[in-house]
């Protein structure tokens, strides 16, 4: 097997994971159900997990197209770098929203209600919910200026397709100012758009990777 697949595959089979973790995601209110905590709780672990194990896997995928697109000008490394920043940033937002979130919710639950501690406890459940925000804003912003650093690095050595790297071009860029403007919210769903569509052009990417001969001829 060569590099270009099985970089190839771990973008396929990490992007597939991420997909995974954004369908079966509960939302907080899901977790604070009357009788659901239980059920809602192990989900929740169980979704993070995956993500927190396709993340690397992700990251191993972007190091092998990195080195595909290599070029003088840097691109490709400038793109895995922020990848790799990004990467770093979604772990977090994956442990406070995984792991962490869970265990605060259950002391909320175990706490006397409109004591000073189920208020304490409230408002760590709603500071964790924060730090899981920014650190999701932070993947979003790197991840999203990666795909258009390797967008851009497709379109100038023409090394693969060029409509995945016009996608991309389009994506990352419109990605990062829906976010920063607000436009965009980063809850479930709207967090679950961005890992839809940057898994679009990693899938893409990654099947072409996997096909002998993966090459294209400039403008092609």
């Amino acid at each position: 097997m060569t590099d270009d697949r099985k970089s190839g595959l771990a973008l396929i089979a990490g992007s597939i994971g991420l997909i995974i973790t954004m369908a079966f995601h509960p939302t907080g209110h899901d977790l604070l159900a009357p009788g659901q905590f239980d059920r809602i709780a192990r989900l929740i672990v169980a979704v993070h997990t995956l993500a927190l194990a396709s993340i690397p896997v992700m990251f191993l995928g972007t190091l092998g197209l990195s080195r595909r697109l290599a070029s003088p000008d840097k691109l490709s490394v400038c793109a895995v770098v922020a990848y790799g920043f990004a990467g770093v940033a979604a772990l977090n937002a994956a442990a406070f929203s995984g792991l962490v979130a869970p265990g605060l919710a259950r002391q909320m639950a175990a706490a006397t209600p409109a004591s000073e501690t189920a208020n304490l406890w409230s408002v760590l459940f709603t500071y964790n919910g924060f730090l899981n925000q920014a650190f999701a804003m932070v993947f979003v912003v790197a991840s999203s200026t990666s795909l258009a650093l390797w967008s851009v690095a497709i379109l100038r050595n023409g090394l693969l397709a060029r409509s995945v790297a016009v996608y991309g071009c389009i994506l990352g860029p419109l990605t990062v100012a829906a976010v920063l403007s607000g436009h965009l919210r980063l809850n479930v769903h709207g967090f679950g758009l961005v890992v839809l569509g940057q898994a679009v052009w990693f899938v893409i990417v990654g099947v072409t990777l996997c096909r002998p001969g993966t090459s294209h001829a400039p403008g092609s």
